[in-house]
């Protein structure tokens, strides 16, 4: 299938606004692309058939938040969007407000409205945008509209109107309007102020107008191509007979009920009397539905022409006049502030909550606010208008309304570093007849200046309303419920003194123009001045005091390279500085930490424990730590997380101490005073000052040096005190005389002979090559015998003794490197290893050779010097009886593993078995 699009796009604030139509979503009624910079969305509008017997317009408008626009996923446990944000809901409200009054009367139809946000680049706030997706979405469907209509955003920075402000340019402005409307008139507005002037609210409205009949006009030349075919639609009407009729049978009953009625029920009761006697005196063969509308008509007419006429509203009040006023604060106990507003019948009651900033409201929605320290909730229970009804979650409209008296509240609200208190201000409507969401403004700030916040000036708010037929117009103060149901407009305006700090404005007709805006602007202001008077004559300032069941909040500003310290591994330190202390700790970016507690008593303790915690640790400081090891030298106390100090055995009591656990077990409380940190930044400390009273030692000025006593000052020697003779007249002592040390002369080795095996018929050894050896150094023996002492105390060597075994030195033998190569080199020799003793000659057969000896061994040396045997055997020698002699060789002459040579690598030749094996 093909696909046609169509687009339009217009440069608006230096951005491009694009809208397209017929790529995306081709089965709903209606759908656009919206795209501003990089903000894009999709606006759709639905219909269903017509259903008989609706009275009222069912339209519906979802604003879907997705935060895959953003490049994130939920928080949430399950990873998806849930219910709508209170951003969300607020986004479709400002879309609804404007669009729902051209829609054209008798139209009841479902219809939906789903704004989905494909994309956000944090600059260009997306909700204005919503307002013209899904009015080009009505423009190129089938539904009757009577539009387009568009939105824009006016902010005020540094004193110049901007159209369109970027999110970063909105939190430097003063002013954050949004307007909607037609190519000729304004529909809808609202605005959150910092005390600015009706006049710059006028000249915004201006600005925005002109953007407005831009955008409006994009969009007709957008349906202009579509072309689309509207829906077979006739206005129902009253029947002008029937209408007459009712006058004439029920007009001066209804005048008389509404102007003596002397409250709300009152007046509904006589309303629904008057139309009961109506009905009952038409019979049954009359339409009671048609008489019913007509009733209706004939009440809006008499109350609108009752004001234009006769300038006199249906309690008897003139345009101008404000019901009667009454305001009163600390009425409920134990709460931190509470405040109850009175105007008319509408009665409203609300109460600030304090908190620290870890109570600050996290925000998960597609702008880039992460979170918020002021909210205001309001509540609107149904016996607050004589009904019954839903109980739960906030409605839309209350959401709507908290906001409203939030924006009004926040321009007040005193900086973050003069009071860093979460502020929740929570209303709750006691009694409906008009305007609660600005009597709950009044009541807020009661309870606020009840609660000690420090605000910048009061504020109140009133709604105002509007009678307009043809250019017949009357603007309206204090509006009632049954004026707002009949009336053409809900205009609310929120303000001090000085300007304007909250604007809301809702119409139930196409539009109207700036002048009536500005004079209902004027008039406002008369009525806030009325209600503030009678506010600051029941509170005329914010209580020095808090309440003493509020939380007192201490600042300490430390060092951004402690801020590791004081948090800890994974927060460990700071959580048990909390579960310690029980305060609340918030430690901010910059430094700033504060501490929320209950009472004083906590929160001193958590700030003097934070405060040691981020201090430089220097001499002379006392803390108060728990020991948490134990060694025989002292006692380690944890002074702050982290970092222990050592309270030496020494320091720990005024007397001695013979073990460390007399005095202090793991796990107690120790109080000590810093007396050094050495440059490794290991603190020493003591507890015994601190008992001596000498609780500054660390941090005493160093003693100045003492004056030394001249010689001639000294007290007597201990001779002269024992009645002894002086040294110095004492004869010297004859000197010691030493005995001379005499050298043991080393015993001669005398060389060994080499013995050649035999060779044998089966076994030959094969031929190497020979390698001469290098020359072995002389191998001085070794006395074996005790030595004798001399007359003269000098030792002497004891000679051998006669017939006794000579304890044999092995020589090392060393590995040439070459197989077959063993003792002095020669192929196929081998010393002596059958364990007998040597002898001077040669055994038999063999021939006597002298053997020199081997210049590479070192001497041995008297005075723990292993020999050359007992080294490789890894034993030192011993002055006790000869080792015993070593094992028998094998039959295969294999060397014994525990022979001195085992580990000599060479080949030999056997002698042949005695009984050979076949």
């Amino acid at each position: 299938m093909e696909i046609t699009t169509r687009a339009v796009q217009q440069e608006i604030a230096g951005r491009t606004l694009s809208i397209e139509t017929g790529k995306l979503a081709g089965q709903a009624g209606g759908a656009v692309t919206v795209r501003y910079g990089d903000t894009m969305m999709l606006g759709t509008a639905t219909a269903s058939k017509p259903r008989p017997g609706i009275d009222f317009f069912p339209l519906s408008v979802e604003f879907e938040e997705r935060l895959y626009a953003a490049g994130r996923i939920p928080g949430s446990f399950f990873r998806r969007e849930g219910r709508p944000t209170t951003a969300a809901v607020l986004s479709a409200r400002l879309t609804d407000r404007p669009i729902r009054p051209l829609f054209p009367k008798g139209y009841n139809d479902d219809t939906q409205l789903i704004i989905t946000i494909f994309a956000v680049d944090m600059e260009n706030p997306p909700d204005t945008l919503g307002t013209i997706a899904a009015s080009a979405a009505l423009c190129v469907s089938d539904i009757p509209f009577d539009g387009p209509v568009a939105s824009v955003r006016i902010g005020h920075v540094d004193g110049e109107l901007v159209l369109q402000p970027t999110f970063a340019q909105l939190e430097e402005s003063d002013l954050n309007l949004v307007v909607a409307g037609t190519r000729d008139a304004i529909t809808m507005v609202e605005a959150d102020a910092g005390e600015v002037p009706e006049a710059l609210l006028v000249e915004a409205l201006a600005l925005g107008q002109e953007a407005i009949t831009t955008i409006c006009e994009m969009q007709e030349a957008l349906a202009a191509e579509v072309e689309p075919v509207k829906r077979a639609f006739t206005p129902e009407s009253v029947d002008a007979e029937i209408l007459t009729d009712v006058e004439a049978r029920a007009g001066d009953d209804l005048r008389s009920a509404l102007r003596e009625a002397e409250d709300k029920a009152d007046r509904d009761q006589r309303r629904a009397a008057v139309k009961a006697t109506l009905l009952e005196s038409l019979g049954d063969e009359a339409d009671a539905e048609a008489y019913t509308e007509a009733f209706d008509a004939m009440e809006k007419q008499i109350v609108r022409r009752g004001i234009l006429d006769d300038g006199v509203r249906a309690d008897g009040r003139s345009l101008t006049e404000v019901r009667a006023l009454s305001a009163e604060v600390d009425l409920v106990p134990r709460t931190h502030g509470s405040g109850l507003f009175q105007r008319g019948e509408t009665q409203v009651l609300s109460f600030t909550t304090l908190a620290g900033s870890g109570m600050a409201q996290r925000l998960d929605d597609l702008t880039p606010e992460d979170s918020k320290r002021f909210m205001h909730h309001y509540n609107f229970p149904p016996f607050s208008t004589g009904e019954t009804g839903r109980v739960g979650n906030p409605s839309r409209r209350s959401i709507g309304h908290g906001m409203l008296g939030e924006r009004a509240m926040a321009a007040i609200l005193p900086a973050f570093d003069e009071f860093p208190y979460t502020i929740r201000i929570v209303s709750e409507v006691l009694a409906s007849n008009g305007s609660t969401s600005m009597a709950s403004v009044c009541a807020g700030v009661l309870s606020m200046m009840d609660a000690g916040v420090p605000i910048k000036t009061p504020i109140a708010g009133i709604a105002m309303g509007l009678i307009k037929e043809d250019d017949e117009v009357a603007i309206l103060t204090d509006i009632v419920g049954m004026e707002d149901h009949l009336g053409d407009m809900d205009f609310k305006v929120a303000g001090s003194r000085d300007g304007v700090t909250a604007l809301q404005m809702d119409m139930k007709v196409k539009g109207i123009d700036l002048e009536i805006l500005s004079r209902a602007l004027e008039q406002a202001r008369d009525a806030r001045l009325q209600i503030m008077d009678v506010m600051t004559e029941c509170i005329a300032a914010p209580r020095e005091q808090m309440s003493p069941h509020a939380p007192r909040i201490l600042r300490l500003d430390v060092p951004q390279d402690k801020i590791g310290q004081l948090i800890g591994p994974g927060g460990r330190n700071i959580r048990a500085l909390q579960d310690d202390t029980g305060a609340e700790i918030s430690v901010e970016d910059d430094g700033a930490v504060f501490i929320t507690a209950v009472d004083q008593a906590s929160g001193q303790a958590a700030f003097d424990r934070v405060s040691a915690m981020t201090r430089d640790i220097e001499p002379g400081q006392i803390y108060t730590g728990k020991v948490v090891r134990i060694l025989p030298f002292g006692a380690f106390v944890e002074m702050v997380p982290g970092k222990d100090a050592l309270v030496h055995i020494s320091e720990l009591a005024d007397y001695r101490v013979d073990k460390v656990e007399d005095i202090v077990s793991v796990g107690d409380e120790m109080q000590i005073i810093v007396i050094e940190v050495d440059n490794l930044g290991r603190v020493n400390a003591s507890r015994k000052a601190l008992l001596n009273g000498d609780s500054d030692s660390g941090s005493r000025e160093p003693r100045e040096p003492r004056e030394r006593r001249s010689r001639d000052d000294r007290p007597p020697r201990r001779e002269a005190r024992e009645g002894r003779e002086p040294r110095e007249a004492r004869e010297p002592r004859e000197p010691r005389q030493r005995r001379p040390r005499v050298a043991r002369e080393p015993e001669a080795v005398e060389p060994e002979p080499a013995v050649e095996p035999a060779p044998s018929a089966e076994f030959e050894a094969p031929v190497v090559d020979e390698q001469p050896e290098p020359a072995e150094e002389p191998v001085v023996a070794q006395a074996d015998a005790p030595t004798e002492t001399e007359a003269d105390g000098s030792a002497a060597v004891a000679p051998p003794r006669e017939g006794a075994p000579r304890r044999r030195r092995r020589r090392r033998r060393r590995n040439t490197g070459q197989q077959g190569s063993v003792g002095n080199g020669q192929p196929g020799q081998d010393n002596q290893r059958d364990g007998a003793p040597r002898s001077d000659s040669a055994p038999a057969g063999g021939e006597h050779e002298e053997r020199q000896p081997d210049s590479n061994i070192a001497p041995r040396r008297r005075g723990g010097i292993l020999s050359r045997v007992n080294i490789r055997r890894g034993q030192p020698e011993t002055d006790g009886p000869p080792p015993p002699p070593p094992p028998p060789p094998s039959p295969f002459g294999a060397p014994h593993r525990n022979h001195a040579a085992y580990s000599a690598p060479r080949r030999r030749s056997l002698p042949p078995p005695a009984n050979p094996v076949v």
